[in-house]
């Protein structure tokens, strides 16, 4: 996709979307390869010297950093569905999402989810938006007791 062109859901494509498409692809890219996020992301720098925009690194970095209590919150909220069950573009997409509602303080609650529902719906499944939504919006009504 052109980086000028609107994503399949009409909306523009800002350079943070952008920022979380490609923190997306690093952590989906560990996962699958079985390495540390950061070992990704040091050699998507490496290979071809590619520039990481800085909020991919935030987000990578933050997902990883938070990853033990981000997953928590997603298996005790999830109703019926395991972290291993989900779909792997789901569960980071989800983790992306959590980190930016829990722990970024610069990105609106509801921009967070929002932005994980439009990822959902290009990348995933027609059901992983719903979800994606309704699992991240249970978490924003909670949130100020996961954060006590």
């Amino acid at each position: 996709m052109a980086s000028n062109q609107p994503s399949p859901s009409g909306k523009p494509n800002s350079a943070r979307s952008k920022a979380r498409r490609r923190a997306l692809d690093i952590l989906f890219e560990a996962e699958q390869r079985e390495v540390s996020a950061m070992s990704a992301l040091t050699a998507r720098r490496e290979k071809a010297g590619q520039i990481i925009n800085p909020y991919s690194v935030d987000l990578v970095e933050g997902v990883t950093a938070m990853a033990e209590s981000i997953d928590e919150f997603l298996q005790t909220y999830s109703q019926g569905w395991t972290l291993e069950r989900m779909p792997a573009v789901d569960r980071i997409i989800l983790r992306i999402g959590t980190w930016e509602l829990l722990y970024n303080d610069d990105v609106p609650d509801g921009v967070a989810v929002s932005e994980a529902v439009e990822l959902a719906k290009v990348l995933s499944t027609d059901e992983s938006p719903q979800f994606v939504n309704g699992l991240l919006g249970r978490l924003q009504q909670i949130k100020p007791t996961l954060l006590a």
